[in-house]
């Protein structure tokens, strides 16, 4: 998120807005250019949303995993980037570290997104900003609460609502807040209010959004019981939202594991904009693979 100033954050927000108004005025805005999707990690709503943005604008996407190309035999990021980058017009990779996505960055003569990282999930972060601006008319003076593992999503989060003037608490078991370097440039970065809890009653005060993500993500398998234990008091349920603003919204990135994190009751209630939420992702991308190609 800090590869964007905030004139450029706002401009995301506002091209999204106007892709999802009119999408057929973009139906060619891609044409003969190609998006190349690197994926280590498994994907649905990252996987489906950039290939349908790019069909859609007009371009072609190709979808490459770790089983199906020479980095399942060795072949390095960079490496890869380098041929890449004499084929196709970007890059977007869901990598394991977010060190292979540096690799990428720095051997590719082309732009590279970050479609998820152990780091940061920027392209995440923006889809919930714009969801959040659609909701209210305006980020000025919102609340969001963030319950849950300090994980990549919270980090790009911590960091969109500062540039944005959101106030954002985070509730965390102590061992799993965000990452402290980034909580340093969001606090520094934000007019706005940066706080973190422990006790997620505490922060979901007055809050007009509430957000949570899974407990036990992808890499953090061995981990399980451990994990579980720690976020036990976690869960957003009926009694949490109970805490917040009566119009207060519910969001999640997905997938979303029933029970654990979040409740079906609150899942599937009408406070619940996941689905709003995931489809945004593909017009934020859409708003990214436009600026970034163009």
């Amino acid at each position: 998120m800090s590869d964007l100033s905030k004139q450029e954050l706002e401009y995301f927000l506002a091209e999204t807005r106007a892709i999802k108004n009119n999408p057929a005025r973009y139906r060619d805005s891609m044409s003969d250019k190609t998006l190349v999707l690197l994926f280590e990690k498994p994907s649905t709503r990252t996987k489906v949303s950039f290939e349908v943005a790019m069909v859609q604008l007009g371009g072609y996407p190709i979808t490459l995993d770790s089983r199906s190309s020479q980095m399942s035999r060795g072949e390095s990021m960079g490496d890869s980037a380098r041929v890449l980058s004499r084929y196709s017009d970007a890059i977007a990779a869901r990598v394991y570290t977010h060190e292979t996505l540096v690799e990428l960055a720095e051997n590719s003569s082309i732009p590279v997104i970050n479609a998820l990282s152990n780091l940061e999930h920027p392209c995440q972060a923006i889809a919930d900003l714009y969801t959040m601006k659609e909701y209210k008319g305006s980020l000025e003076a919102v609340k969001l609460a963030y319950v849950g593992d300090g994980n990549n999503v919270c980090n790009s989060l911590l960091l969109g609502c500062a540039m944005t003037g959101v106030d954002l608490s985070v509730a965390s078991p102590p061992d799993y807040k965000p990452d402290e370097t980034i909580l340093s440039r969001a606090q520094s970065l934000a007019d706005s209010k940066i706080k973190l809890y422990n006790d997620p009653l505490d922060a979901v005060q007055d809050a007009d959004f509430i957000y949570t993500d899974v407990w036990v993500g992808m890499g953090d398998e061995s981990e399980e019981e451990e994990r579980l234990n720690a976020f036990q008091d976690y869960q957003v349920n009926t009694e949490l939202i109970r805490q917040a603003k009566k119009d207060c919204r519910v969001m999640h990135c997905l997938p979303a594991h029933r029970g654990l994190e979040i409740t079906d009751e609150v899942l599937d209630s009408s406070k619940s904009i996941v689905w709003e939420q995931a489809e945004n992702r593909l017009h934020t991308q859409k708003a990214i693979i436009l600026k970034l190609i163009e």
